[in-house]
Formats: C-alpha cells, sequence, structure tokens
C-alpha cells in the first residue's frame, strides 16, 4: 500500500500532522467505516467517514462519523439549498479521482463545499480516509475542517 496519496500531499503542504493508520479493506463489510473502525480498534464515532454528494444537483462533501447516517434534510440546510442526495459512486470517483471506500475530503481533484459533522469537535484526533482503501489519517478536528476549508454543521440523521 502506498503511504503517500493526494491527500496525504495536501495535508504535508498545508502543515498539518497527520498519523497514517492502515488497516485490512473488506469490500463486502455492510459498512466500510464500522469495520475500520473495528480493525483499527477505534470508537465508530470517532472513525469519520467522507461521502459525495450532490445538493441541489451540485456536488458537496460531507464527513460524518461511520455509525452515523445523514441527513440530507440537515445536509441541504447547511449548504443553503432545497434537496440533497448521495452521488453515484462513479460520479464520486470521477470527481475525486480516489475510488468508493477511498474518498477522501483532502487532495480531491476539484474542490467543493465541504461539511464536517460537528461531533467531531468532542475528539482531540479523529480518523479521515487518506485516500486509499485501508488507509486512514489520524489528525486534529480543526485541522481537518480548516484544510479542507469544512464549515461544522450538525449532519446526522
Amino acid at each position: 500500500m502506498s503511504r503517500t496519496t493526494p491527500a496525504t500531499v495536501a495535508l504535508s503542504k498545508a502543515g498539518v500532522a497527520f498519523e497514517l493508520h492502515t488497516y485490512d479493506y473488506d469490500p463486502d463489510a455492510p459498512r466500510v467505516g464500522l469495520q475500520a473502525a473495528e480493525a483499527l480498534g477505534w470508537a465508530p464515532e470517532q472513525v469519520f467517514k467522507t461521502l459525495m454528494t450532490l445538493v441541489d444537483a451540485k456536488p458537496a462533501c460531507v464527513i460524518l462519523p461511520s455509525d452515523c447516517e445523514v441527513s440530507m434534510k440537515k445536509l441541504a440546510a447547511a449548504a443553503g439549498g432545497k434537496s440533497a442526495q448521495m452521488m453515484k459512486p462513479a460520479d464520486a470517483e470521477r470527481l475525486t479521482g480516489f475510488k468508493v471506500g477511498g474518498v477522501s475530503p483532502f487532495g480531491q481533484r476539484k474542490a467543493v463545499p465541504t461539511f464536517i459533522d460537528e461531533t467531531a469537535i468532542l475528539f482531540d484526533r479523529v480518523l479521515i480516509n487518506g485516500g486509499q482503501r485501508g488507509l486512514l489519517l489520524g489528525l486534529a478536528p480543526d485541522e481537518a475542517a480548516r484544510t479542507c476549508a469544512a464549515a461544522w454543521a450538525d449532519l446526522t440523521a
């Protein structure tokens, strides 16, 4: 597994301290984020997943705890839109440059509005995808938000 991805490069360029956490990615896991949390021995609410969505047909990135579901209504409101939905996997891969299961909010091909669930601030460190399947990055939540220009919001259903 490569330890250098567009995500790690973006964080390094921004001067953000992070740790690499690798695990055996299971493509058949019903919930990949929960599988990652279990494999690494971290609490699911501290392991954040990255989802690509559409708000009023425009791309947006959502970062929320692996044990939660995104509220499309809350996301739309946070983004100042009327409706939100999940982006199709192929579209997410094309837009971000990452494979689904390895999408990171850092180092995406094109910057899009990004929202991070406000519960992240409850922790000193959170894990967020590092740009490939089986690679998570440990970093301070405020650094994560700053690096991808994320807005804090209540996003969980």
